[in-house]
């Protein structure tokens, strides 16, 4: 028996005739009828633009909680507040996800499915408790994300990559390549560790760090490598951070992430196809037009595809100090990508042509890791070599517990390369 309930029964055998407190009946909503009239009166209204100025929300969601007050009598002032909250987060942001977009801190959003909702924060992932009322409601929010960047979603086209405005990357599946109902990702990039945070916190030391800034202003030609979320576009941003104010750098990237303080800088974004299936740039496309734009360095974000073999070109015809990202999990698997990457590009090369040209542009492979606290360090930094006809990696730093120890000395070619800093 609740508190309420105790009170009243004394006060009746008291003699007084106030009744016992009955639960108020749960008041059924139609959500979507909600959003329907909503929606129609902003129409009618005129400027719906307004609404996603603050004001303009605290104005919505003042009508919206009158609006609810007229249609659903017996819900108290919190509920129609509560209620108001969620229409105008679903009309103007994102839904029961707003809080965690709103969250700087959170890095990754995932959502399993209408009622399985994940997010990474500090490098660990937790389960929310936040849930779409359906699938539907799920789907209505992708729908209007997609619609929101000129992509659209469908049976058709059960797949969608695209970029938010704030440069968040989302991923989005829908049935059937779902099996389990639409899903969503999404990967935000509010938050950029530096070079102090990541020496801090024993990702390497300050002596190490000072070694890297060699390789850049040296312009060795670097590969970051990890697996997914390692923090690979993390660190050719501190990377590209040492690169001398004087010389000229195009980066070329999917989502762009890059904040290099570089005064002639040439940032070139990749573009997907539009509403109508047509009109994609790829990254192949742009590195071969940087070719022609005389820069002194080229940064391609991350290397998928055909792009390699132009990144490969590109490093051998005079633009040392270029600087790419890939997926992999060991140093020499980096070099086996990227030779498979050439082969896929179609340009039918025999292989000892490839590894010729992997071994004379590359110098160094950085590879990363996330630990099981979910810090992001540096796992290895090796050399790469040509042995014969193979290719060939020799650590120069091996993290061993907490520490990247070094392991061998850099080779003479790359130690008369460190020798003219340019």
């Amino acid at each position: 028996m609740s508190i309420l309930e105790e009170r009243a029964l004394r006060k009746r055998e008291q003699g007084f005739a106030e009744p016992l407190i009955a639960a108020r009946p749960q008041v059924k909503i139609d959500p979507n009828e909600l959003h329907r009239i909503v929606r129609e009166k902003l129409i009618a209204s005129g400027d719906i633009s307004v609404i996603y100025t603050e004001e303009g929300k605290e104005d919505l969601k003042k009508r919206v909680f009158e609006l609810v007050g007229e249609k659903y009598s017996g819900l108290t002032r919190l509920e129609r507040a509560q209620i108001a909250q969620e229409v105008v987060m679903d009309i103007t942001g994102y839904g029961p996800i707003q809080p965690l977009i709103e969250d700087k801190e959170v890095s990754d959003i995932l959502v399993n499915r209408f009622d399985r909702v994940y997010y990474e924060k500090g490098g660990k992932m937790m389960r929310s408790s936040i849930q779409f009322r359906d699938e539907q409601h799920l789907r209505d929010l992708i729908e209007k994300i997609v619609a929101n960047v000129g992509r659209r979603i469908d049976e058709s086209q059960p797949l969608v990559d695209a970029r938010l405005p704030d440069g968040s990357r989302i991923n989005a599946v829908i049935r059937p390549v779902s099996v389990d109902g639409p899903t969503l990702s999404i990967r935000r990039f509010n938050h950029s560790i530096t070079a102090e945070e990541m020496i801090a916190q024993g990702a390497m030391t300050r002596e190490q760090y000072e070694l890297f800034g060699k390789f850049v202003r040296a312009r060795l030609n670097m590969i970051i490598s990890g697996g997914t979320g390692t923090g690979k576009t993390t660190f050719l941003n501190i990377l590209s951070q040492l690169i001398p104010e004087h010389e000229r750098v195009v980066t070329i990237e999917e989502v762009t992430e890059l904040k290099l303080k570089v005064p002639n800088l040439i940032r070139l974004e990749t573009r997907g196809v539009n509403i109508e299936g047509r009109g994609e740039i790829d990254a192949s496309q742009l590195v071969a037009n940087a070719l022609r734009m005389r820069p002194d360095r080229i940064i391609v974000g991350e290397c998928r595809r055909g792009e390699a073999f132009d990144m490969l070109q590109a490093m051998n015809t005079g633009h040392e100090g270029s600087m790419t990202t890939l997926h992999a999990n060991s140093p020499q698997d980096a070099l086996f990508r990227l030779e498979n990457m050439v082969m896929m590009a179609g340009y039918n090369l025999p292989v000892q042509v490839i590894r010729e040209h992997i071994a004379s542009a590359i110098h160094v492979v950085f590879q990363l890791t996330r630990l099981s606290n979910g810090l992001r360090v540096v796992r290895q930094v090796a050399e790469v070599m040509k042995d014969g006809d193979s290719l060939v990696t020799v650590d120069l730093f091996v993290r061993e517990g907490s520490r990247l120890v070094a392991k061998n000395e850099p080779s003479l070619r790359l130690q008369r390369l460190m020798e003219v800093e340019r």
